[in-house]
């Protein structure tokens, strides 16, 4: 230890209000950055999880033309064509080869997981109780892995639909607004007036309303037999990826293999997308606000620590001290500070995320507050929390180190 580093120790030894005051600005500081960050992440990885309950990562599907040749062709420029309601006629439905493009799919690597859905809108029956829902004919092994269906169960076994070619799973809304419980028959009819028995074995939530109020689940192969169509049919086929971020970048790559429309989640969900980079950005703000308002404080008390000892100041100054020395001395105690109070917030921090992790918050699948515990959060709060306290002591350091000693000693 140096001479400057000693003047310095004594400097924060002896004022220790001055410093628990100090210290505890940066512990505050750099644990709300903390908590912020965990909590705004972990809100953001539930609002993804539910949203990814129903929703796949890129989704392909038979879709219109998107470039529609003129019926009428101008042979020459002086030639005026005009066609009135021209329309843009979808040829096909669905995808009949879903099996083969499910194959090509598994060979790229960063696909996790494929599955088809056979979706279509029918009306549910349950004796005067009639109401619209979304049918979709589900590979049960598939869906399972890309959503995680069977933990949205609240009654009833997902592989269930593979036994009963008559069993159909309802939301938990949609079962509230027919009236039917497991074991209860319901009637269901499809756009072509094809009408069909099914029983109730089991109820679903997502906890998204607008899905659970109009989801009913049937194994694809019930549903192909349903709509009568060949063992390969899907109106959609879907995957997960190990980035989701990564979807649009593949479906570029996808489109490749096969001529139906391509998809990724932010195309057709750009607000969610949206609405956790704003969090994010809220988060960020405020905490660094936070941090902001600790540098103040400790600006104010390096301040006051160099117009006390400006004579030292001027002493030292005359006894042959320089200006950078001066500095030294009022950065060592501002960088110290700034580690005490950066460590201290940490070990605070992580303590208010562990108990806010605790508190009990019944949704979906959360059974308490969400957090996200991120070694890089940790390691910014640090280090926003040293570079604030090393700014805050420095402005009085080069008020100090200006210091002239024949004014300040001749009074």
């Amino acid at each position: 230890m140096n001479t400057n580093q000693k003047i310095a120790k004594v400097h924060l030894t002896t004022r220790f209000r001055q410093l628990l005051v100090a210290i505890l600005s940066v512990t505050f500081g750099i644990s709300m950055y903390v908590f912020m960050n965990s909590f705004m992440a972990g809100v953001n990885n539930a609002q993804t999880q539910i949203t990814f309950t129903s929703m796949p990562h890129i989704k392909i599907y038979n879709d219109l033309p998107a470039d529609v040749e003129p019926i009428l062709k101008a042979n020459n420029q002086n030639t005026i064509t005009m066609v009135n309601n021209a329309r843009n006629i979808q040829y096909t439905e669905g995808i009949k080869n879903a099996d083969e493009i499910k194959n090509k799919l598994l060979d790229f690597n960063e696909v996790v997981g494929v599955t088809q859905q056979l979706n279509h809108n029918v009306f549910i029956r349950n004796g005067v109780s009639k109401i619209s829902a979304s049918l979709s004919g589900i590979d049960t092994e598939g869906e399972n892995k890309l959503f995680e269906t069977a933990q949205y169960m609240v009654e009833g076994n997902l592989k269930a639909l593979d036994r009963r070619s008559d069993g159909i799973i309802l939301g938990t809304g949609l079962a509230t607004a027919i009236g039917v419980n497991m074991g209860n028959n319901i009637s269901l009819t499809t756009s072509d007036d094809v009408t069909k028995t099914f029983k109730v074995i089991g109820l679903i939530e997502t906890g998204s309303n607008a899905t659970d109020k109009t989801r009913a689940l049937v194994s694809i192969q019930t549903a192909r037999q349903l709509f009568s169509k060949n063992k390969s049919y899907a109106t959609e086929v879907l995957l997960n990826i190990k980035d989701y971020y990564n979807a649009q970048n593949l479906t570029k790559e996808i489109s490749k293999i096969t001529d139906y429309k391509v998809e990724a989640w932010q195309d057709g969900n750009a607000q969610l997308d949206a609405a956790n980079v704003l969090r994010d950005i809220v988060a960020i703000a405020i905490s660094l606000t936070i941090l902001i308002v600790a540098g103040f404080g400790i600006y104010n008390i390096m301040n006051m620590t160099v117009n006390e000892k400006i004579k030292e100041i001027a002493i030292l100054k005359a006894m042959g001290f320089s200006g950078k020395d001066v500095i030294e001395i009022f950065l060592t105690q501002s960088i110290v500070i700034g580690f005490i109070g950066g460590v201290t917030g940490l070990i605070l921090g992580n303590i208010i995320v562990r108990l806010v992790d605790n508190v009990p918050f019944k949704i979906a699948t959360l059974t308490t507050l969400p957090v996200e515990y991120s070694t890089a959060d940790y390691v910014m709060a640090f280090f926003f929390g040293i570079i604030i306290t090393f700014i805050a002591g420095y402005l009085p350091a080069r008020q100090a180190s200006k210091v002239d000693p024949v004014e300040i000693l001749r009074g």
